[in-house]
């Protein structure tokens, strides 16, 4: 198990979360416990931290860890990612997920939410990660992912229910498991064989039953859809977020605006046509998602038009390659030409997720009491999102677990 050490960063120029402009000659004191006691003018930081060990980042920049809304870690596309995982016993399946992990957060990513996972499998890894045992990001999990007989997503394991009653009881069981939230698949997908992407496939009962036990719970409540019509139902029925939503509307926008509703756009999985190849997927799903492109492009317009509060998630795996960059860090990059301003992509994977999954208190900024997680880039993410593509260091917890240059003390 990796353990904090403390010291106090220092020559560095710091993008926060919470203000747009950069810092400049900043320090960052991380205590013990990997936790930020100080941050500010090099001079204050050191005259607070005393005995602490310094260490000198030579001007590099400061960040926050993204965290990617839409991940799956033992789910595949139909294909041999699918055929692995479906392959896999239980033990087998955790070991592929810790691999995914491992590699999510050395992309950047120190907080992923899970939205649809195999054979509680999910879990375990939490437990693991926790423990120090596994090296991964912080992990909040909706457990399966729920969906009507034959709906979209039962043939990766999304938990069939049909009736009020069968989804209250399928609620249930995820919150029984441990569940951080509850994802739902309202309607059909790009991945479903024998649906369209504007299929409806929850009654209005259906989606209410599950909305009102999650929330008596404490839970917030995620919805994999396409058509504007099922969101729009879902919205009025009290839903939290909104996954890919494919085919939105100006006025279903407006309304997901008014309601407060989130949207989670994944917008890298309607334009990925080469992970697609080699992911060796069915041509009808290819075909598919491509086509879907031009409307989801459009239904991420009208969400960043009329206000809709947007986080980052790529549903492709998030260390997967993309134009010479990861699926992540190339989703935050459509966003901004989407519309998007750069410093609204930035709060979009900090402290927006972070503020949605109610942990705004300790996570998603670099200020005082928050975790030490933290990015180190050669160029400035307040000019350009692309300065993600000069990552080269990532610390979560105070504890650094990549290291490119050695400046922290890690072997690269």
């Amino acid at each position: 198990m990796r353990m904090p050490t403390e010291q106090v960063l220092v020559n560095l120029a710091l993008y926060d979360g919470v203000q747009d402009a950069l810092q400049p000659d900043r320090g960052i004191w991380i205590d013990a416990d990997g936790m930020i006691r100080a941050v500010g003018q090099v001079d204050d930081v050191l005259a607070e931290a005393g005995a602490a060990r310094v260490v000198d980042l030579g001007g590099e920049h400061v960040m926050p860890g993204l965290t990617n809304m839409h991940v799956h870690l033992s789910l595949g596309l139909p294909g041999h990612l699918a055929d692995t995982v479906h392959s896999a016993n239980l033990a087998e399946l955790v070991l592929l997920m810790a691999d995914s992990a491992r590699r999510t957060l050395h992309s950047g990513v120190t907080t992923a939410r899970l939205v649809g996972e195999s054979r509680y499998a999910d879990f375990a890894l939490r437990r693991g990660i926790e423990a120090g045992a596994v090296d991964g990001p912080r992990i909040f999990t909706a457990g399966h992912a729920l969906c009507c007989t034959g709906g979209h997503g039962w043939e990766a394991d999304a938990l069939e229910a049909d009736g009020a009653d069968g989804f209250r009881r399928a609620t249930r069981e995820q919150l029984r498991a441990g569940a951080d939230l509850i994802k739902v698949c309202i309607s059909g997908g790009i991945a479903g064989q024998h649906e369209a992407i504007d299929t409806p496939q929850l009654l209005d009962d259906e989606m209410a039953a599950v909305i009102r036990v999650a929330h008596d719970w404490g839970r917030k409540v995620t919805a994999h859809a396409g058509p504007a019509d099922s969101v729009r139902r879902a919205v009025e029925l009290g839903l939290d977020c909104v996954e890919h939503g494919y085919e939105l509307t100006d006025d279903v926008t407006r309304l997901m605006a008014e309601r407060g509703v989130w949207y989670v756009p994944t917008i890298v999985v309607s334009r990925c046509e080469q992970f697609f190849r080699d992911s060796g997927v069915p041509g009808w799903l290819m075909d598919r998602a491509l086509a879907a492109g031009p409307r989801h492009w459009e239904s991420l317009q009208h969400a960043i038009r009329n206000g809709v509060p947007i986080a980052l998630g790529s549903d492709m795996p998030p260390h997967a390659g993309y134009d010479e960059t990861t699926a992540t860090i190339r989703e935050l990059e459509f966003m901004v030409d989407a519309g998007m301003p750069v410093a609204d992509a930035l709060k979009a994977a900090t402290t927006r997720p972070a503020q949605w999954l109610g942990r705004a208190d300790t996570l998603g900024a670099v200020e005082v009491g928050k975790h030490a997680d933290l990015l180190v880039l050669r160029d400035d993410p307040t000019r350009s999102v692309s300065a993600l593509r000069t990552l080269h260091a990532v610390m979560k917890g105070g504890v650094a677990y990549r290291d490119d240059h050695g400046r922290l003390g890690v072997p690269r």
